[in-house]
């Protein structure tokens, strides 16, 4: 049925306040027009079908109403039938131009949720939706101490429980990156029972790994093969634990080379295979340190100090530090024992401890017991002081067995000096 002329201004007015609730819904629903969206794609502008058939219905009355001014009052039946083809459409009837708009009220299916456009980064949240926000506690920025990095790393807690000193360890910047990348339960756990089962007690383990954070990056069963090779070359269990603790980088190193280091020692110092086992039990960074201060005190013995090869294996098997000790240190020592207070090289092989003295100690006593007319190191004569007692007994032993007087006495002669 056609609308008259009459009819036509309510009729627009119902469809523009339909049109404005409509698109007033949509607005909190979808971004307005315009809008810049993720990814720095840009929304146009689009015509609604409420405002097309607002442009429509308004040519529509125009049109109506140039032709009602221009008609007679009473249209026939056929004119009346043209005038409704012509304004109003059929509703099953889809211009190219309009679009579809689903109800607000049905539910979309899960294809078109992937269609939405999401919310725009700084849309406005209120603060009911602001307080229902969880957010990760944000990371420290960049710095140079592992202590930021604590409060949110589970690892670095559990390894400072351990007694692990991260301010050690975060002087080196790959062991920092190193523990901060762990995961304690996948990458740390099985370490520590294995360390734990090798013999290293709790409260060695903080200290260790401090040293040896490094452990962390070898593959466990290699770290078992090494264990194993140490048994079997008779290596007792409490034996290789105190060799770890003691060397804490040992079981960084391959079988190959540990393998080459106790060939090394048993062929250069010829030493019998129980010997060269009990020398790197009690000085195990032999098999971890450097060979070149070992080859280098060698000669020194041999050539500069005058020592048999035979003398030299008896001392180096009482003081193992020997192989290792300061060349300058050695040099100075000899000189001072052997050319100052005369004593020969059998007796010095006899108490090789002196070597691991300390220099100014040795010329304290010595020239106090010079004072006192007690210097005598010869075992044919009396009062004969044995250099063994002479280096290794405290003050209070010195002064009481061997000089004869108090420590007072003594201490007062040292402010002379």
């Amino acid at each position: 049925m056609a609308l008259s002329a009459r009819q036509i201004p309510r009729w627009f007015n119902s469809v523009k306040l339909s049109s404005f609730v409509t698109a007033m819904q949509l607005g909190k629903r979808f971004p307005r027009a315009g809008k810049t969206l993720l990814h720095g794609v840009s929304a146009q502008p689009q015509m609604s079908s409420g405002n097309c058939f607002l442009q429509w219905g308004f040519k529509a009355y125009r049109t109506s109403s140039l032709r009602n001014s221009s008609q007679p009052a009473n249209p026939s039946r056929q004119e009346i039938g043209s005038a409704q083809s012509t304004l109003l459409p059929s509703v099953n009837e889809q211009t190219p131009k309009t679009q579809k708009i689903p109800s607000l009220d049905s539910e979309l299916p899960l294809e078109a949720l992937d269609d939405l456009p999401s919310l725009a980064p700084l849309q406005p949240v209120s603060e009911e939706e602001a307080i229902q926000i969880i957010a990760d506690p944000p990371l420290p920025p960049d710095t140079f101490t592992l202590r930021d990095y604590v409060d949110h790393s589970e690892t670095l807690q559990k390894l400072v429980h351990l007694g692990v000193d991260l301010s050690k360890i975060e002087k080196h910047p790959e062991a920092a990156n190193l523990l901060l990348r762990l995961d304690f339960e996948k990458d740390i756990k099985q370490i520590l029972m294995f360390l734990k089962d090798l013999g290293i007690e709790d409260n060695q383990l903080g200290p260790y790994l401090t040293k040896n954070y490094a452990i962390f990056s070898e593959d466990l069963e290699n770290l078992k093969t090494r264990v194993a090779y140490l048994q079997s070359k008779n290596f007792s269990k409490a034996q290789i634990a105190q060799m770890v603790r003691n060397a804490p980088f040992l079981l960084s190193f391959s079988v190959e080379r540990l393998d080459n280091r106790l060939g090394f020692f048993q062929k250069e110092l010829e030493l019998s295979v129980k010997k060269t086992r009990d020398l790197v039990v009690r000085l195990p960074r032999l098999l971890t340190g450097s060979l070149e201060p070992v080859k280098e005190n060698m000669k020194v013995y041999r050539l500069e100090l005058g020592f048999k090869h035979n003398e030299i294996q008896h001392m180096i098997t009482r003081v193992p530090k020997m192989l290792t000790a300061n060349k300058r240190k050695l040099t100075e020592t000899f000189d001072y024992v052997h050319n100052v207070m005369n004593i020969p090289h059998h007796l010095i092989v006899r108490f090789p401890q002196v070597f691991n003295t300390r220099l100014f100690k040795v010329k304290e006593r010595h020239l106090f017991l010079t004072y006192l007319g007690r210097a005598q190191y010869d075992p044919t004569k009396p009062n004969y002081i044995s250099l063994d007692k002479f280096v290794s007994v405290p003050d209070e032993i010195f002064c009481e067995e061997i000089a004869k007087a108090s420590v007072q006495d003594f201490e007062k002669f040292l402010k002379t000096l």
